[in-house]
């Protein structure tokens, strides 16, 4: 979903190490089919059962058997902005279940609704959608559904392009809510909704570009939220004071490391580079001044100055060559986040898998990469060679992991958010 500064860090992959690393053979064995284009899949805390997402606007139920239910557990298309049916990046795009789940049967869901008409009057015309986080609880009758008049909206923001939105959202290891948010879509940081002087990743007032985190189990005056007190900017008066981190572009997919709490996040870059960020409490991750490693000119984006003030901003822990301008050499042109593996296969412990859609919009040809943290906290990357599958592979929309640690990838075969055709295929060693 399209949808660095000179010589990069000690912190960072060089891109030498990519081209020259032996690929990691791995086979993708179908787990489930048959729904419309998955962008998440969660397993709650102490729960057999799985829920997907698709994007079109349902939540699914997978079984303990790995059966999926044909009765949805939510249906919310009618509170979803109408989808473009080649390519969209709004629709249902994040998932997330209540740290309580097992008693207060709370989930919570990230959407894109029509713009807020009790907003700001100027943005009615201009503006695109709302991206809204809400909570929903499971009915008392039926502990596969949602009840779908519980439905309490936490959090709301306008949006001024239908792209960028980022929107992945994950409960802590602190029992806090953390969302991931674009920085409001068009490109290069600019245009209708943008911080002309800045960029809205660098322009700590607003909540584009940002990685928010929130308490829902408080409420704050009229929010249905509170602001946790140990946020890093609660104490400036020109921040959001939900911001936890900033100068992100379009943070598609994050997570958690289920050993250690780190968090993961893949940053879709603009034309030259993908970087991957471990996010840090206060941190600035460069967008727009930095493109990854690399100085970056909103008005000439492919060509990257020699120098920039980048003083205290955040190196990705990966980067790699972008398709968009970048064709020798490259790797896809959006990435997309994974997940640090903690499952059975001990040779792939800590491992970081993720991947990128496509290598481009023609054909389907998703990518697979297997990241790798050395003793000294440096990382590299390899491309994975799936081995079981003739032709290209189908676009990689997202990654999911399940409590026992083992990762999945959320395929599609279009471009777009159309019929039930698609795919989530769990990760495996090749035979």
């Amino acid at each position: 979903m399209k949808f660095l500064m000179g010589l990069l860090t000690s912190t960072c992959l060089t891109l030498g190490a990519v081209s020259g690393a032996q690929a990691a053979d791995i086979e993708l064995v179908p787990y489930v089919t048959g729904i419309n284009t998955p962008l998440a899949m969660v397993q709650p805390a102490g729960d057999a059962r799985k829920f997907v997402i698709e994007q079109f606007g349902r939540v699914r139920m997978i079984d303990a058997d790995g059966n999926l239910s044909p009765q949805p557990v939510l249906d919310i298309r009618n509170k979803i902005v109408t989808q473009f049916h080649d390519f969209d990046e709004r629709g249902l795009l994040g998932l997330t279940f209540h740290p309580d789940f097992a008693t207060n049967g709370k989930f919570y869901v990230a959407y894109s609704a029509p713009i807020n008409t009790q907003g700001d009057l100027g943005q009615l015309f201009w503006w695109d959608h709302s991206n809204v986080v809400e909570e929903y609880t499971m009915s008392a009758d039926d502990p596969n559904v949602a009840n779908p008049n519980s439905g309490r909206i936490i959090h709301s923001m306008s949006w001024p392009q239908f792209n960028h939105n980022g929107h992945w959202i994950d409960f802590g290891p602190d029992g806090m809510l953390y969302i991931s948010t674009g920085d409001g879509g068009y490109a290069n940081d600019w245009g209708i909704g943008h911080n002309v002087t800045e960029g809205n990743g660098q322009d700590l007032s607003v909540e584009h570009g940002k990685i928010l985190r929130i308490d829902v189990n408080s409420t704050d005056g009229d929010q249905n939220y509170a602001i946790p007190a140990d946020n890093p900017f609660v104490d400036n008066d020109e921040a959001a004071p939900e911001i936890y981190a900033y100068g992100l572009r379009n943070p598609w997919r994050c997570s958690f490391d289920m050993a250690d709490g780190r968090l993961f996040c893949g940053d879709v870059q603009q034309n030259s580079f993908e970087e991957i960020d471990i996010i840090t409490a206060g941190g600035n991750y460069g967008w727009r001044v930095k493109e990854a490693t690399h100085c970056f000119d909103y008005q000439a984006p492919d060509n990257h100055p020699a120098s920039c003030e980048a003083e205290g901003m955040i190196d990705p822990i990966l980067e790699y060559k972008n398709c968009t301008a970048q064709p020798d050499g490259c790797l896809g042109i959006s990435n997309t986040g994974g997940y640090v593996y903690r499952g059975s296969n001990e040779a792939w412990a800590g491992k970081y898998i993720f991947g990128d859609w496509s290598k481009g919009f023609a054909a389907m040809d998703g990518q697979i990469f297997i990241g790798t943290e050395a003793a000294d906290g440096t990382w590299s990357m390899e491309t994975a060679k799936i081995t079981n599958m003739d032709g290209n592979t189908p676009y990689i929309l997202a990654f999911a992991q399940d409590a026992a640690g083992e990762v999945y990838a959320l395929t599609s075969v279009t471009t777009g958010p159309n019929g039930t055709l698609d795919t989530i295929y769990h990760i495996k060693p090749a035979n």
